[in-house]
Order: C-alpha cells, then sequence, then structure tokens
C-alpha cells in the first residue's frame, strides 16, 4: 500500500482488531467497533474513504452502513464530500 491517499490506513486504531467487530450482525452490535472509531485519530479520513467509495457494508469512521445510507439520502454525506474535497485543494 504504498499510495499516499490510504496512509491514514496504517495509522488507524482498528488495525489488528478482529474484522468481525467492524461488520456486525445488526446495529446494535456496532457499539464495539464506534467505540474504537470514536478514539481513532484518522476517523474522519475513514469515513470520507467509506461515503466516497459508496461502501455498503461495515462501520466505517464510526459510522455503520444505516447510518451513512442516511447521510446520504439527507444530503448529509454530499456536504462532508465537498468539504473533504475542498480541503485537499
Amino acid at each position: 500500500m504504498d499510495d499516499e491517499r490510504f496512509d491514514w490506513q496504517a495509522r488507524g486504531l482498528c488495525r489488528g482488531v478482529e474484522p468481525e467487530v467492524f461488520f456486525p450482525i445488526s446495529e446494535e452490535d456496532a457499539w464495539r467497533a464506534k467505540e474504537i472509531c470514536a478514539a481513532c485519530n484518522v476517523r474522519e479520513s475513514c469515513l470520507v474513504f467509506s461515503l466516497a467509495n459508496r461502501e455498503r457494508y461495515g462501520v466505517w469512521g464510526g459510522v455503520t452502513e444505516k447510518e451513512r445510507q442516511d447521510m446520504f439520502r439527507r444530503g448529509v454525506a454530499q456536504r462532508v464530500l465537498a468539504k473533504a474535497l475542498q480541503d485537499a485543494v
């Protein structure tokens, strides 16, 4: 993973945590992943990645798939992506 766009992944607190934590069976089971994400210094980059790539499954940046769907439906995801793009320039 030499691409600088993905450097944030190496710094995530999720490194070394069993993947099942981030792919819970239900929204209620996402609490552990959300706790890890809440303390992570690359949470925003992770969320932006998941929104930009329309990740359909799992907890990314502390946000479940249902919450991401809601973000898109309410227009929040588009604003987050626009801000990330603006910050990158």
